[in-house]
């Protein structure tokens, strides 16, 4: 993965600092310590704490906001270590172990080495934070912190929270793929355990869905346009119900809640958290079909009478069509003359058209 030129430009001004530093310090201790020891001992500290930024390789660039956000952590950090007063005690042990009567010399070089480091603490440890808020994104601040949130580029922006039903239905990947979600899709840490678990289980039916589950998961993950993530939530949220859980994820993350679930639906939206029903998708775009319609229509098998014949729309509503069992297998133009909505869904009447 490249390296943002953002994090270069931090390891290089990172770099400046320490060795300024270190020919700061060679000329308090011109006498005792050469130019060029002070430089190396520069180099091999910005070295470390380099190598130490580079190994968090789980992290992309997110903006200045969010570096200065960092960089804010990193400093408090050092200002919290500068208390216990290290830079006074190593500062001490310097002016007691001075060999030179001068006492003013003395104290000169203590606060030299006091400057250093307090310097060097506040320069490493923001650097770190800074670097690391460069390479984290908004979703993981605003889990760790609740109270933090950063802009969000409107509905379409916002993450995506599944529970296991909505990771369990084939169909949200093909609706990610289309665009309709946007946002990062967001699988809590507990959902993806009990897809596992229902990947062992010992039931037939329970170890198919969570194997489906698994392979839904492992398709978007590998899914270029589909950004997908695994937020480790289960320890947070162990000791609170499934709904509980998958509500306050949601509410924390100011996300979206997508589920097939329709009582965790009806209880997040009655606390707030906006909802992605499949079930109200798939039921918005079924056809609508009214009385009068006209609509070209493949006649598949005979119907109950033995006058009638049977085709289907895309979304498998079923046309009984009047004095047509002759015509089964051709596609013919039919008029609509009335419905029905069954529990197996809507059952349409018609009627051969008369030119």
């Amino acid at each position: 993965m490249n390296t943002p030129a953002s994090v270069t430009i931090a390891r290089l001004t990172y770099l400046l600092i320490c060795e300024l530093l270190a020919v700061a310090v060679s000329l308090t201790f011109s006498d005792a310590l050469p130019l060029w020891l002070s430089l190396v001992g520069g180099l091999t500290i910005a070295g470390f704490f380099i190598l130490i930024e580079s190994t968090l390789k789980g992290f992309t660039l997110r903006g200045f906001s969010t570096a200065t956000f960092g960089l804010g952590v990193g400093l408090f950090c050092a200002w919290l270590i500068t208390r216990v007063d290290i830079a006074e005690l190593v500062a001490n042990m310097v002016r007691e172990n001075a060999s030179e009567p001068n006492e003013d010399e003395s104290i000169e070089r203590a606060d030299a080495v006091r400057l250093a480091i307090n310097v060097s603490l506040y320069a490493s440890l923001g650097f770190l934070g800074s670097a690391i808020a460069l390479r984290g994104n908004r979703d993981d601040f605003a889990f760790i912190i609740p109270f933090v949130r950063f802009r969000q580029e409107g509905a379409q922006g916002r993450p995506v929270v599944l529970d296991a039903d909505a990771v369990m239905d084939s169909r949200v990947i093909n609706i990610s793929k289309a665009g309709f979600l946007g946002g990062r899709l967001i699988v809590p840490s507990f959902v993806f355990q009990e897809l596992q678990n229902l990947a062992s289980s010992s039931n037939l039916a329970q170890r198919m869905r969570g194997q489906r589950g698994v392979d839904v998961m492992e398709k978007m993950r590998s899914d270029p346009h589909t950004q997908m993530a695994i937020h480790e939530a289960g320890k947070i949220f162990d000791d609170a119900p499934y709904h509980t859980r998958m509500i306050d994820i949601a509410r924390l993350l100011d996300g979206r809640l997508l589920t097939n679930d329709e009582t965790l639906a009806k209880i997040a939206r009655l606390q707030g958290v906006k909802v992605l029903n499949l079930h109200e998708l798939t039921d918005a775009l079924k056809p609508s079909i009214v009385v009068g319609e006209k609509m070209r229509l493949a006649l598949v098998r005979p119907g109950k009478e033995e006058h009638q014949a049977v085709g289907y729309l895309s979304d498998g509503s079923m046309i009984v069509v009047n004095q047509a069992v002759e015509l089964i297998g051709s596609s013919q133009t039919v008029q609509v003359i009335s419905t029905l909505q069954t529990s197996n869904g809507l059952m349409v009447f018609a009627e051969l058209e008369h030119n």
